[in-house]
């Protein structure tokens, strides 16, 4: 199985167990792999023939921007359930909290999970 991969998709969103996570909001990232039979797309060169990986972005960017979840599982989940909307047989989320509200860890924390049809 083909896949493509992008990674780095930033947006601001509001998912966080503390009270000022909901209302402040926070930075999240999020890496994803689809994957999909990309050999149509590889013989013609045709946008038609692919995944137009713009919307699926946008799609995500979205869905952080505009929900509120306590946990960042569930917003993982969320935006696998999202993708498989699109014609892939199978999603990699990488959703990482860029500023984890936990004193005197200055880490990442990240949460990733794999699902499909």
């Amino acid at each position: 199985m083909d896949c493509i991969c992008l990674s780095g998709i930033r947006s601001y969103g509001y998912t966080g167990v503390l009270p000022e996570e909901q209302v402040l909001g926070q930075w999240f990232e999020v890496n994803l792999t689809l994957w999909l039979d990309l050999s149509q797309a590889g013989r013609s060169d045709r946008l038609e023939d692919t995944l137009d990986y713009r919307e699926v972005i946008t799609a995500v960017q979205q869905l952080i921007k505009t929900t509120k979840f306590k946990l960042l599982e569930r917003l993982a989940t969320a935006i696998a359930e999202r993708v498989l909307d699109y014609p892939v047989a199978q999603v990699q989320v990488r959703l990482t909290k860029l500023a984890a509200a936990i004193p005197d860890f200055a880490g990442h924390v990240t949460v990733e999970l794999t699902r499909g049809h």
